[in-house]
């Protein structure tokens, strides 16, 4: 995501939980647990953080993630609305909020509800926005990231993620083990997290 870290200086470090934890040691530690592939534990952690300081909600992206891969969806379409309120821009926002969508009622549902984005300049981003809308197929999408360590393992994990969601099971999961895979473990950071996640057996 575009806005990778959360703007964590709204997170008081000062303990408030009644486990004696702050929030950004609440926050560390379901990031954490989303890596490991706990994503129940996660998720109570990300849910802590909202309880705890609520207006930290909109920025909490890792949430909605998390929320994907637990199956709750409605949750998770919520939590990409709430993060465009501060983060409008974003392609890879407009991009999960179309997954949950797709998960919880059908791909065009989810391709005629697709958030606004505004301009966003990292390749492939504008052409990952044009494949989630229909505009665009996934080759010319791995086409127009070639020869970019970085543009290759976005386009590869989201043109994944669309095929996965709109049916094509096998193709969507070549390309999402390609993105999981070590060779751009570094210039995924979280989004490599979530590719290797996404593979792992639930």
């Amino acid at each position: 995501m575009r806005a990778m870290a959360i703007a964590l200086v709204v997170l008081t470090a000062a303990p408030i939980s009644a486990s004696g934890q702050s929030v950004r040691q609440i926050l560390d530690l379901a990031v954490a647990h989303f890596r490991a592939g706990r994503i129940t534990e996660a998720v109570a952690g990300f849910d802590r953080v909202v309880a705890l300081q609520p207006e930290a909600a909109p920025q909490l992206w890792q949430r909605g993630i998390a929320l994907y891969y637990a199956g709750r969806f409605e949750a998770c379409r919520l939590q990409f609305e709430s993060h465009r309120t501060v983060n409008p821009a974003d392609v890879e926002n407009a991009a999960w909020h179309f997954l949950c969508v797709a998960k919880a009622e059908s791909p065009a549902a989810a391709r005629s509800k697709m958030l606004p984005v505004g301009p966003d300049g990292r390749v492939p981003m504008r052409e990952i926005d044009l494949m989630f809308r229909g505009r665009l197929d996934p080759a010319d999408v791995i086409k127009a990231a070639t020869g970019s360590p970085s543009a290759e393992f976005y386009a590869h994990l989201y043109v994944g993620l669309y095929l996965e969601s709109t049916g094509d099971i096998a193709r969507g999961l070549a390309e999402i083990r390609q993105a999981a895979s070590a060779a751009y473990a570094r210039v995924g950071g979280y989004m490599h997290d979530v590719a290797r996640v996404h593979l792992l057996p639930r």
